[in-house]
């Protein structure tokens, strides 16, 4: 592996996003977040949802066949639904040969360390999501975004968008903007207005 062991980031990425979730409140599930077609009840879904699928791609199941929603949880569930699934991941790949055995994720088939970082990414940016949609309630990790931008930068081209790219076009970001206002950009996301 000649890269950054994704393992301990990841376990830092699913630490910061249980927090999180944990301070949703029932009157918040409702609200919008960055991510257009996403409220609040169906971020955290695709969170535990796309959770679940890559602990069973650390499995050795076919994640693919796995839907990145989780169907079922109640409203007061998802601190819950998102520990256990956070904490299987962090079981199914806690082995060296997991991270370069190949694996297929629903952007080809990978080394199991680029998969790992790929949902690095995915579990930051929803983070991100998450805390714009609540009003930014945690100060969030540094070091996470910039892991996570790093990453989306090197699989993810700034053109072209759209497609089979489930990414809007790289927006502007300020001058000096910290690593979640940078990642956030690159995705094609912008903050929530507070208007």
């Amino acid at each position: 592996m000649n890269t950054i062991d994704p393992r301990p980031v990841y376990a830092r990425a699913t630490e910061q996003a249980a927090a999180l979730i944990r301070t949703v409140r029932p009157g918040q599930l409702d609200g919008p977040t960055p991510c257009a077609e996403f409220d609040v009840r169906r971020l955290l879904s695709h969170m535990v949802g796309g959770t679940l699928r890559i602990a069973v791609v650390g499995e050795g199941g076919d994640g693919m066949a796995v839907e990145p929603f989780a169907q079922g949880v109640e409203d007061a569930g998802w601190p819950e639904a998102y520990d256990e699934v956070r904490t299987r991941v962090l079981k199914a790949w806690e082995s060296e040969a997991r991270m370069t055995a190949p694996v297929r994720v629903p952007w080809g088939e990978v080394p199991g360390w680029q998969a790992l970082s790929g949902y690095v990414m995915e579990i930051v940016t929803h983070t991100w999501d998450l805390s714009e949609a609540l009003g930014r309630p945690l100060p969030l990790d540094a070091e996470l975004a910039e892991f996570a931008l790093a990453t989306a930068e090197r699989v993810l081209p700034a053109n072209p968008r759209g497609g089979d790219t489930p990414f809007e076009r790289v927006q502007p970001s300020p001058e000096g903007a910290d690593g979640y206002t940078r990642l956030a950009a690159w995705l094609g996301r912008e903050p929530l207005s507070r208007a």
